[in-house]
């Protein structure tokens, strides 16, 4: 089956098409259009609040949802 693509290609496309910006949850998101940092996130997307710039919600890791909760911090013993 020469000249088709693989079924799976392990990342090996990601790594050939570039650096894609994507928006992360609980991390410190500058906008790429203007510098600020304040977003109304969606469920796919999410919005600069100043220049509308959107981008998409990073969702890490495949199976995980990019809105989950964080995980409950330990209590700091006394």
């Amino acid at each position: 089956m020469e000249g088709t693509a693989p079924m799976y290609d392990f990342g090996i496309r990601r790594a050939l098409t570039g650096y894609r910006q994507t928006y992360r949850p609980h991390e410190t998101n500058p906008c790429p259009g203007c510098g600020q940092s304040h977003w109304m996130v969606g469920r796919t997307t999410a919005e600069c609040a100043f220049c509308a710039t959107a981008l998409p919600l990073h969702h890490g890791p495949a199976g995980s949802s990019a809105l989950r909760a964080r995980p409950a911090q330990p209590s700091l013993a006394a």
